[in-house]
């Protein structure tokens, strides 16, 4: 089944496994530290989880599987999956670096595990479920894997974010001589009520939502580059050739450097939801 953009699911997988896959060489650098940042918020807002069977889909390098690791214990146990090898080569350096030896990450589409209906008491999605054609069907999926008295928990990026470097992104690529195909799915789902009304739409029933702000500082405006290489923008960037990516690059950061731009948005979205008997 394609999508609006005539994307088939396969084809949804297959870019986000390229993309996250190239990206995973910047992923860890110091400009792109809201990703340990909101792996970290998603987790710490479930409370108290010791013992607890953390499932975290499109894990990506494991920050929210490493919080998740650590928020439960030697008692308890976490499976991050993610369709981007490179990615998970990170993961697993990182828990082994941190000692975490409750923790397992493997290669796998997220939206078909094939594992068992209500297995985990906690299942955590961080920045992941745009990226497929049928984002409720994914929801649904998620749910049937969390067990009764458990919950989901799911993290999209918020308006705006990455502004003003997100629209200078653009503009830069628009005004290239060599048309770029665009890839920014994550603006899909950018409010409370959007991502609520997808987790309702998914089955889930009364989910709590909230959205919050935040921000990136930069070193510089030179900076911003390594959040295009480091995030889904870099699909953009991969899909041009050498000559226009250098281009677009001295474009872009012409224009930062003119707008003297030493941050940026990363306001997110969070929701989550408690599985009861009923």
């Amino acid at each position: 089944m394609a999508d609006g953009g005539g994307q088939t699911h396969a084809q949804a997988v297959r870019r986000a496994a390229d993309t996250y896959g190239a990206a995973a060489d910047h992923y860890d650098r110091d400009t792109l530290a809201f990703w340990r940042r909101y792996g970290e918020l998603t987790i710490a807002r479930l409370g108290p989880i010791p013992g607890r069977r953390v499932l975290d889909l499109c894990c990506g390098s494991g920050e929210s599987a490493l919080a998740a690791a650590r928020a439960v214990g030697p008692d308890g146990s976490v499976l991050g999956i993610d369709v981007a090898e490179p990615m998970l080569a990170l993961a697993r350096r990182k828990a082994a670096a941190a000692g975490l030896g409750n923790v397992e990450f493997r290669a796998a589409d997220a939206t078909a595990t094939r594992l068992p209906d209500d297995a985990f008491d906690l299942v955590v999605c961080v920045f992941g479920v745009f990226f497929v054609p049928d984002q409720a069907a994914f929801v649904g999926e998620m749910w049937r894997l969390v067990a009764v008295g458990g919950e989901l928990a799911l993290t999209t990026w918020g308006p705006g974010v990455f502004e003003p470097g997100n629209g200078e992104f653009w503009r830069a690529v628009d005004a290239e001589t060599e048309p770029a195909a665009r890839f920014n799915p994550w603006d899909d789902i950018t409010t409370p009520a959007a991502l609520a009304a997808l987790m309702t739409a998914g089955g889930v029933p009364n989910p709590q939502v909230e959205a919050v702000s935040g921000h990136q500082p930069l070193a510089g405006p030179d900076a911003f580059w390594d959040i295009v290489l480091g995030t889904g923008y870099r699909s953009t960037v991969d899909r041009m050739t050498a000559p226009a990516r250098e281009r677009l690059r001295d474009r872009l950061l012409a224009r930062l450097r003119a707008l003297d731009v030493t941050e940026v948005r990363t306001d997110a979205v969070l929701g989550n939801a408690r599985k009861s008997s009923g």
